[in-house]
């Protein structure tokens, strides 16, 4: 048996040594494909590093028969490659789209909903991290959920879940707290 193939009969069983080697023989040539693709080395580190997580937990996909490992390792490399580039694009047009709008009108707020503001900026502190996150983009940056979504990475399913349950807890703290009146006649979005 050659050499090349008992490296992909190991990677295939899943011998954590054979990825090492795989690494070693091929990671340069991944990294040098990956770079010309982005034109960016910190890129194409990544990429790099993503195609070999890629190829470990789809070792089972690997067929000799249809070509080398090397030439399966660079197929990867290049959808992953592509996938940056796609995904960068997106975020750039999130970005254009949210730079593109006006300013919002600085209204003079009364006293009240300043303290109103003060308040609810305290408790959404004591908010879980994503849940904060989702919550200051709905209502303070004014972004839909489908805008979350892309800005942070999120599937839309779980952007609305973390909207529903910080709103709930908000609204449990507020009401633990005495101050349930005011927030139920503003409302959930204009109390915010």
């Amino acid at each position: 048996m050659d050499p090349g193939e008992e490296l992909a009969e190991r990677f295939r069983d899943g011998d954590d040594r054979a990825l090492r080697t795989a690494y070693e023989q091929y990671g340069g040539a991944v990294l040098v494909l990956a770079q010309r693709v982005l034109g960016n080395r910190a890129d194409a580190e990544d990429v790099t590093q993503a195609t070999f997580v890629a190829a470990w937990m789809g070792r089972e996909t690997f067929d000799p028969e249809r070509g080398s490992m090397l030439a399966w390792l660079l197929g990867i490399a290049r959808r992953k490659a592509v996938d940056r580039i796609r995904s960068a694009a997106r975020d750039e047009r999130i970005s254009d789209s949210v730079r593109s709008l006006p300013p919002p009108a600085a209204p003079e707020e009364a006293p009240e909903r300043v303290v109103d503001r003060l308040v609810v900026a305290d408790e959404l502190n004591r908010l879980p991290t994503e849940q904060r996150r989702t919550l200051e983009l709905a209502f303070f940056d004014d972004l839909t959920h489908p805008q979350i979504a892309a800005v942070t990475g999120l599937p839309l399913g779980t952007v609305k879940s973390h909207i529903r349950r910080g709103m709930a807890n908000l609204r449990r703290r507020w009401e633990v707290d005495g101050a349930a009146s005011g927030f139920r006649s503003a409302g959930p979005s204009r109390a915010l």
